[in-house]
């Protein structure tokens, strides 16, 4: 049975009926979710519009979810259900294949500002490493007939992620309305048979030099300080096997680009030895090597409970790096949409990130 929508408005204690009219046009229907996406019932943000695919096809709508999912958008028009279904699944096809990069070089051609700054205007969080890890299809119509309803209703049962939505389109007076029903509710989303979805993880590409290293300094004890570390040249974590064991990961040579939390991008640099625990650690002062801990520290790097040992879980972690630029905490340089987690070390993979800390802490084009 064909999916129907009324609406009522209640008048004087009486039920009064708005006329549902037929819609403008589905370019209107088009326009009107590029220009708030919301309409469908949760925040996306659509990075393509009639993008073409290398069939020669065009997508009518692509977006993107808070979690980096896409969503191919393909509005019904005049196409018969069958058409409709196997022009989205066409799509699907093509869009299940996109990398990461290839995701924000279709999201770049379309967005008037870069992809990173615009996710972060969206769902006001810093967009995933990973990109397009799920896939959903909808299709959107002013309509739904009966025959479109059961082939996406048979398609669902199967584990394709496929829905459909319809709007109408209703008038009262001088005051036009837009009325939206999904064919399946969100808690009806089929899940697919294991395997299915467990396609590869589309990461960026790595340079397999760059690596994110996050500098924990705050109010807390022992209370690790970023003046330490520029001055005498590492980055540290600790107080915990899951703080440390990224940082312990990061080898001799890579390119370390240091962030504070909640502040930004404080430095890059070269690794120059292996991590090693904050009782054992060295650094060279005038040519002479001595052990940090006999320096005059601002910071606190110890987690012992009154005088017992620690164990290498416990202990802070020191990475020797020699800095190829850096600033004090207060100049630390952010931009939206650049890349930070909570993990104390990992491969930096983001290229927007990338390029704005190239042009800021003067590193050579020559150096990726």
């Amino acid at each position: 049975m064909a999916v129907e929508m009324g609406i009522w408005r209640i008048n004087g204690g009486k039920p009064r009926k708005l006329n549902s009219t037929v819609m403008p046009s589905e370019r209107q229907l088009e326009e009107l979710l590029e220009h708030d996406s919301t309409l469908l019932g949760e925040p996306l943000l659509i990075i393509g519009r009639q993008v073409k695919t290398p069939y020669g096809k065009f997508i009518d709508l692509l977006a993107i979810d808070a979690d980096g999912h896409l969503h191919v958008l393909e509005l019904k028009r005049d196409r018969t259900p069958r058409d409709v279904v196997a022009q989205a699944l066409d799509y699907g096809s093509w869009c299940a294949t996109l990398s990461t990069d290839e995701v924000v070089v279709i999201a770049n051609d379309y967005l008037n500002v870069p992809f990173e700054e615009a996710f972060e205007d969206v769902f006001q969080a810093t967009r995933p490493d990973v990109l397009n890890e799920d896939l959903q299809l909808t299709i959107v119509a002013s309509e739904l007939d009966a025959s479109s309803e059961r082939i996406v209703t048979y398609l669902r049962d199967f584990g394709v992620p496929i829905n459909a939505v319809f709007f109408a389109y209703l008038e009262e007076d001088d005051r036009s309305y837009l009325a939206r029903t999904w064919l399946a509710a969100s808690e009806e989303t089929t899940v697919a048979p294991v395997g299915a979805r467990a396609r590869k993880a589309r990461r960026a590409s790595w340079n397999g030099v760059d690596w994110f290293v996050s500098f924990g300094e705050g109010d807390y004890q022992p209370g690790r300080s970023w003046e330490d570390g520029r001055r005498y040249g590492f980055v540290s974590a600790g107080g915990g096997a899951w703080y440390s064991r990224t940082l312990r990961n990061v080898p001799v040579g890579a390119r370390v680009n240091a962030y504070i939390p909640k502040q930004g991008y404080v430095g890059v640099g070269t690794v120059v030895g292996e991590a090693v625990r904050f009782d054992e650690a060295t650094v060279m002062m005038n040519g002479q090597s001595m052990k940090l801990a006999d320096h005059k520290l601002v910071g606190n790097y110890h987690y012992a409970v009154n005088g017992m040992s620690e164990s290498d879980d416990e202990a802070e972690w020191i990475l020797p790096v020699e800095w190829i630029d850096t600033r004090p905490k207060e100049g630390a340089f952010w931009r939206k949409g650049m890349f930070a987690n909570q993990n104390s070390a990992g491969r930096l993979r983001q290229e927007y990130t990338l390029d704005l800390i190239a042009q800021e802490f003067r590193i050579s084009a020559d150096d990726y």
